[in-house]
């Protein structure tokens, strides 16, 4: 009866730990679930991948500095890249991963980066493949680290050459300091281009089963500037405003904080032909709706290139937007700066 009761007791939990491996999985943000796992699957960054590839063939990495705007995998090809070379069992010993926004004082270089630097490395890999004799300290948005930091940095490179090699990652390379850009080999990471994007989140929609259409994929891709993880993490949140799994192009515009274009179209008829008390009452509207007042600002700059005004007044306004932009950044008050711009977009539409 004892042994009955054990194999029962083992059927029944077997489903619940399915469930709750089902449920997990459910749980994790898409920007992870499709991280690149491996070299071959990062996107539109070949001159990089070509490099890492050789690598992993066995030839010796440099220290490496990845630049560009966010979003364009260079923390994911790195990660990639290192659990190639080491495998699952090794990589948690030979990689350092951190994060200089938080971790950005020259502490963290002495103890840390130091302690980690000084270890030797030796033993192979289960599954027989070569292994490199050198760790890999990944600093991600390096540059938020301090300049002492930096400076101590380079010293650190430059002892534990034989058994380290650095990754420098950041959006910024003119705030790294010269003798760091001058170890590193330099990749600047491009913004995905549309296609590359739209294959990807074609992808995405076929794995998750989501019914979509081509204008809610482009919308998508026109959001997010090139910035892949923004686009997955919108195509994420509008699959859970769906009931029904759908990808609207408006869910899309709703989700990304998008101002509608029929309110710009409004605000810029109101600034060329309209009076200042309707001008108050729009730009009250927007604001009232809760619009960001950035987004406001980046539309509009796109809407002025494209009316009928000459150079002259576009460059007084674009000079205005430069101030207000500043201004919004500083923490002023949103609807005076709003009026402000679109009172000098008015006196500006007056004098043609």
């Amino acid at each position: 009866m004892q042994t009955f009761f054990n194999r029962a007791s083992v059927q029944t939990s077997r489903p619940q730990k399915d469930k709750a491996a089902e449920k997990s999985a459910k749980a994790v943000p898409w920007v992870e679930k499709y991280r690149p796992k491996c070299v071959d699957e990062v996107a539109f960054q070949e001159e990089v991948v070509a490099v890492l590839k050789k690598s992993l063939e066995g030839a010796d990495l440099p220290n490496l500095l990845f630049y560009g705007p966010p979003g364009t995998g260079k923390t994911s090809t790195i990660l990639a890249a290192a659990r190639e070379l080491y495998g699952p069992e090794l990589y948690r010993q030979r990689v350092l991963e951190l994060n200089a926004s938080d971790e950005r004082g020259i502490q963290v270089i002495r103890e840390k980066v130091k302690n980690f630097a000084h270890l030797t490395v030796s033993g192979s890999r289960s599954d027989g493949k070569p292994c490199p004799p050198f760790k890999i300290i990944i600093l991600d948005e390096a540059d938020s680290m301090t300049a002492p930091a930096q400076a101590a940095l380079r010293r650190t490179m430059e002892k534990e050459s034989r058994t380290t090699r650095f990754c420098l990652i950041c959006n910024y390379i003119s705030r790294i300091i010269e003798p760091l850009t001058s170890r590193c080999s330099k990749f600047r990471f491009k913004p995905l281009a549309n296609q590359i994007q739209e294959k990807r989140l074609l992808e995405i929609c076929e794995k998750e089963n989501l019914k979509y259409t081509s204008e809610s994929i482009k919308a998508l891709v026109q959001l997010s500037e090139g910035d892949l993880r923004k686009a997955i993490t919108f195509l994420q949140s509008a699959a859970r405003l769906s009931a029904n799994k759908e990808i609207t192009d408006g869910a899309i515009t709703e989700i990304a904080g998008v101002v509608p274009s029929k309110m710009i179209d409004n605000l810029i008829q109101i600034c060329l032909k309209g009076t200042f008390e309707r001008l108050e009452v729009a730009v009250r509207n927007m604001v009232d709706e809760g619009y960001a007042a950035t987004q406001i600002l980046n539309q509009l700059h796109e809407a002025i290139l494209e009316q009928d005004i000459n150079d002259k007044q576009k460059s007084a306004i674009m000079e205005k937007m430069a101030v207000v932009g500043k201004c919004l950044a500083d923490g002023a008050d949103e609807y005076l700066q709003l009026l402000s711009l679109c009172s000098v977009i008015m006196q500006q539409a007056s004098q043609s």
